[in-house]
């Protein structure tokens, strides 16, 4: 994966982001330190990422629902 420094992500901005949509995935390091990670955005990996989406799965067939405490615990595993 390529590393792209913030200083060189300012001045190229335009053209990194042209790569990453192309499907390129870069590192974004401030100071020498990785602090983000930039990927195209792929709509249908989020909604399968995405824990809220998982609520449907985990109704039962009789139509009951989750207590909030369950929701919690798909949502924010906690």
């Amino acid at each position: 994966m390529k590393t792209v420094s913030m200083v060189e992500f300012r001045k190229n901005a335009e053209n990194i982001i042209e790569q990453v949509r192309k499907g390129q995935r870069m590192v974004l390091t401030y100071r020498g330190v990785a602090v983000a990670r930039l990927e195209p955005f792929r709509k249908e990996s989020v909604k399968s990422e995405d824990p809220f989406y998982a609520l449907a799965t985990l109704a039962d067939a009789k139509g009951g629902s989750l207590t909030n405490e369950e929701i919690d615990e798909v949502v924010y595993g906690a």
